[in-house]
């Protein structure tokens, strides 16, 4: 019996893939001959994480993977109306981003209550610095996606003594539904986006919800570019409709020198800075590893989407209501 077909969409480095060399018939495609080579392919490993090939490729004719499973979180890139009527698992890369995303997130919340962005322009024009610094502890966050990503800043926020509101796609025990997101975000001091890029959360922070912020509110992506119209969030910092922001991904994958980012008052930017974790392509090699190991021997895979979403559903994690 031939090996089972592992296509990989490649991006450099390639993957690692330890225990399945030899076992795996491996090949590899790049944008212009992904569709010529899917047919044939059991498996399809994304690990190509901006490219959209997949879904210009998928409607061509022919049999498919049975199992197509992206090196990312989001899945935006890959789903398409085929894809999604077909009998196709999609799984994503859950587990690997997580605690860096929110680690990251922490870490400029702590910076925007300290002022960091302004010391270190005091330091570069070599003035004194003389203004007064925000305590973390006792000011409320709202974290807006209820994923695995959202619930994990959920909960280091609150190890950090921040009262914390978490808003999914509907209410359950600990997360409020998107009913109250208008209420929350007008009393916010930070407001945290970590939701998937969907029909529905397409352009969802826009002047409407940056008009509802506090003057003293920080804004933080943690998720993806589209969610956020760029232009409507530096009109709001220029009008100081909020005190500032952070980016980690953007419209362009790297902003362009002319791009208004750059010097929009009060915006930090960080790209990719949560995902981006030294090591994180072995992790992600891993962890499909694993995965393929339980997909040989017939096992459910674990990290299923639920295509019609455009995401893996989630259940509470928590094991008390602290997160509201």
């Amino acid at each position: 019996m031939p090996d089972p077909v592992l296509l990989v969409l490649d991006a450099a480095p390639s993957p690692r893939l330890g225990r399945l060399t030899g076992r795996v018939d491996v090949r590899h495609a790049d944008a212009s001959s992904l569709a010529g080579l899917l047919p044939a392919a059991d498996v399809l490993l994304v690990w190509d994480l901006a490219s959209d090939a997949v879904r210009r490729a998928w409607p061509g004719p022919g049999a498919r993977p049975r199992w197509v499973h992206t090196a990312s979180a989001g899945v935006d890139r890959v789903l398409c109306p085929e894809l999604v009527a077909s009998d196709t698992v999609l799984t994503n890369a859950r587990g690997v981003f997580e605690r860096p995303v929110a680690e990251c997130v922490a870490g400029l919340v702590l910076a925007f209550a300290t002022d960091l962005p302004g010391v270190l322009e005091c330091r570069r024009e070599r003035r004194p610095y003389g203004r007064e610094g925000q305590r973390v502890a006792g000011s409320r966050a709202l974290v807006v996606g209820a994923g695995p990503i959202g619930q994990e800043i959920t909960r280091l926020l609150h190890g950090l003594g921040l009262t914390v509101a978490l808003v999914g796609r509907r209410a359950r025990r600990t997360i409020h539904g998107v009913a109250d997101l208008d209420r929350l975000a007008a009393r916010a001091d930070w407001v945290i986006a970590a939701v998937p890029l969907t029909e529905s959360t397409r352009g969802m922070f826009d002047t409407r919800f940056f008009g509802l912020l506090q003057p003293s509110a920080r804004f933080i992506d943690a998720g993806r570019a589209a969610t956020v119209v760029e232009a409507d969030l530096v009109d709001a910092l220029n009008h100081r409709w909020l005190a500032g922001a952070a980016l980690s991904t953007f419209q362009e994958r790297t902003p362009g020198p002319k791009s208004p980012l750059w010097d929009t008052p009060g915006l930090v930017l960080t790209p990719h800075l949560g995902g981006n974790t030294a090591g994180w392509r072995d992790r992600l090699g891993e962890r499909f590893v694993a995965m393929y190991e339980q997909w040989s021997h017939g096992l459910p895979l674990p990290n299923t989407v639920d295509k019609s979403l455009g995401y893996v559903p989630s259940t509470d994690l928590f094991e008390d209501d602290t997160a509201r």
